[in-house]
């Protein structure tokens, strides 16, 4: 097959992942399709191996090892290596996605060198680690956007709790009152999680479904969608986040989290590296995560868009490997997406113009390859640009946005 010509931006020919928690109804909407009567629960863009965008029908992963210099650019490719550094993905959320974490670069290595000495196949059920990435997450709310993410202090857990009358759950109360945080949190995660304190989370459970508490209503939730599940009790431990249209949220390795409804623009490290611990019918590995996870309380890492030219918003996260902006485009004005970087533009909502001869409507998107000199996005609607976010990078001329 000809190689397609890169000196312009490409239109990307994606897949949908039909997880069983995405909606119906959600992508179909946003992108004026018609639905296919199953869920669609991720739109991947792309080079990683699990679903990889194409160009004229040749994978971007080929395409880009063919020619790191040209399609990634030298300061990319000099700092992560002959491949896209980032995988985007809009993710349409109707039911709770697993409890899970991701790992740091170093565990990450370390598992993926253990599964595959030991025989287990990438494409196994049982397989945690699917590569030798760490995966720092963002995601950026294009509708109202809610999920769990990272632990709350201990005692206001504790008191929350208390909320529920529970007479069993008294051990685990005073525990988060008296511990230190750290070994208070891990201690009952992990009783929360073992098969021991099953009829305890089923006591719990009831007392969720009855109660009539503003505060516990997103975990009553849990308790109806999941049944029986042991994320459902674990997920008490953490906060509830919800974002507006815009607002975004960061999540780094060892976090606790699972998304619970919304649609949004999730952009990552390009792995696919989940430890899971409940709220799912796939692989679950509790050994494995409570050995990942952070046990340190904190608020939500919530990132704010930084304004750049009239329209454009920019979304940075302590992530090296990649950014994002959100293009809100009038019509009339374009903006100037500098050259030197591989980047990939997905329109959302209306009609996104690239360059003179390129139109992407929702859901469509484009890899506009480093050696593309500056290009003009213009258009009316809103388009999100990714792009590797390493500092060194963003000395480029032009700036990195």
């Amino acid at each position: 097959m000809p190689q397609p010509d890169l000196r312009t931006p490409a239109r990307l020919a994606t897949t949908i992942r039909p997880y069983d928690w995405g909606s119906v109804t959600a992508l179909p909407e946003l992108f004026g399709t018609e639905p296919t009567g199953q869920p669609q629960a991720e739109l991947w863009m792309g080079a990683h191996p699990g679903a990889p965008s194409t160009v004229g029908g040749v994978p971007l992963g080929e395409l880009i090892a063919a020619d790191p210099a040209g399609t990634l650019g030298e300061p990319s490719a000099a700092r992560f290596g002959p491949a896209l550094p980032y995988l985007l993905k809009i993710l349409a959320v109707a039911r709770p996605l697993s409890l899970q974490v991701h790992p740091t670069t170093e565990q990450a290595r370390a598992g993926f060198a253990d599964e595959t000495a030991r025989g287990i196949p990438l494409d196994d059920f049982a397989r945690t680690y699917r590569d030798a990435s760490h995966k720092p997450e963002m995601v950026c709310a294009v509708t109202p956007f809610h999920g769990l993410c990272g632990f709350r202090s201990p005692a206001a857990t504790a008191d929350l709790l208390d909320r529920l009358a529970v007479p069993g759950l008294r051990s685990w109360i005073d525990t988060l009152r008296s511990a230190e945080p750290g070994d208070a949190l891990r201690r009952v995660f992990a009783e929360m999680l073992d098969d021991a304190s099953l009829p305890l989370r089923a006591e719990v459970e009831a007392a969720l479904l009855d109660a009539d508490d503003a505060d516990l209503a997103v975990y009553a939730g849990l308790a109806r969608a999941c049944p029986g599940d042991r994320g459902v009790v674990a997920a008490l431990l953490l906060h509830h986040v919800s974002l507006r249209p815009g607002e975004a949220l960061y999540l780094g390795a060892g976090v606790p989290h699972a998304y619970l409804g919304g649609v949004g623009v999730e952009i990552m490290a390009n792995s696919d590296n989940v430890l899971r611990c409940g709220l799912t019918t796939k692989h679950v590995d509790v050994p494995e995560l409570m050995r990942v996870v952070d046990f340190t309380p904190g608020e939500p890492f919530l990132v704010r868009p930084e304004p750049g030219e009239p329209g454009a918003y920019h979304y940075r996260a302590p992530a090296p490997e990649f950014a994002l902006s959100r293009h809100d485009l009038d019509g009339e004005s374009t903006h100037e997406l500098p050259g030197g970087l591989p980047q990939i533009v997905v329109c959302v909502e209306g009609e996104a113009l690239l360059g003179d001869a390129l139109t992407l409507r929702p859901g469509e998107s484009a890899f506009i390859p480093a050696s593309v000199p500056s290009t003009r996005l213009g258009g009316k609607g809103t388009a999100y640009r990714a792009l590797p976010g390493d500092s060194a990078l963003r000395a480029l001329p032009g700036g990195c946005a």
